[in-house]
């Protein structure tokens, strides 16, 4: 046992779930970064309050063979691009275009999402959490987060940053990531 859970943790949806949530609060902390980001995957157990989390368990949530986690400065307008990218292979209109089921996990901003607009209008609202400020394009923010392809990615494994961090927490309390905004009907077809 690593420490004990002290609220509900998972990952269903295809936005932030508690476990996307505490990965990133690591990867913000550990690593001393403005925005984490971190893969938009389902897999790892749901854990209750009361539970013990295990090694084992953080292992099941970053279960990746590129695990290091980054950090290094991407400008507002990049970080947009990014989100932009990764919600057109969600939620692009044409289904042969179609190649992801889930958002890129944040923490530390805030944005909105417009999943009915085209590709480059979808992402709106990007708020720096810690300081209430927008995100400016122009600007670069200190980025942390892992399951990188590309090659010669540097960093700490991120099962280990998260171990870090909850160790240092005696008890986990995670609670809803709301700073994500979706706004549209996704058309069934």
């Amino acid at each position: 046992m690593i420490c004990q859970l002290d609220s509900l943790l998972y990952r269903r949806g295809n936005f932030n779930g508690t476990w996307d949530d505490l990965i990133c609060d690591a990867l913000l902390s550990e690593r001393d970064a403005d925005i984490a980001m971190s893969p938009g995957v389902r897999w790892g157990p749901s854990l209750n309050p009361g539970d013990d989390i295990t090694r084992e368990d953080i292992w099941n949530v970053t279960s990746m063979s590129y695990g290091a986690a980054y950090r290094s400065e991407m400008t507002g307008e990049f970080i947009k691009v990014i989100l932009e990218d990764v919600a057109d292979n969600i939620f692009n209109p044409d289904p042969y275009y179609q190649q992801g089921g889930d958002m890129v996990r944040i923490g530390g901003m805030g944005y909105r999402i417009d999943i009915t607009k085209p590709q480059g209008a979808r992402i709106s609202e990007m708020t720096l959490l810690k300081t209430g400020e927008k995100i400016d394009a122009s600007k670069s923010y200190v980025v942390s987060g892992w399951a990188s392809v590309n090659e010669g990615t540097e960093g700490p494994m991120i099962w280990d940053v998260v171990e870090d961090h909850i160790r240092k927490q005696g008890t986990v309390s995670v609670t809803p990531n709301t700073s994500v905004n979706v706004v549209g009907a996704w058309p069934r077809l």
